[in-house]
């Protein structure tokens, strides 16, 4: 898999930017307020998180775009 991957809930209230198998960064929007986050996955679960995201199969995440992401992060 070629990365950056880019992924959004399907409610809208975050984005990622899939960095790698083990690294993430989340544009999170709670309210009007919006919080940027980098995860690194250190334990298993964290790892599992990131492999669910990337394959998409539990209905929680949708594709995404750099584009998109990109203006949820500048906004």
């Amino acid at each position: 898999m070629q990365f950056p991957v880019y992924r959004k809930y399907a409610n809208g209230k975050s984005y990622f930017r899939v960095n790698s198998e083990s690294h993430f960064t989340e544009v999170m929007f709670i309210g009007k307020r919006k919080e940027v986050y980098e995860f690194y996955a250190k334990i298993f679960p964290d790892v599992m998180l990131i492999k669910d995201m990337l394959a998409m199969e539990n209905g929680s995440y949708e594709e995404g775009s750099e584009e998109e992401f990109e203006q949820m992060l500048a906004s």
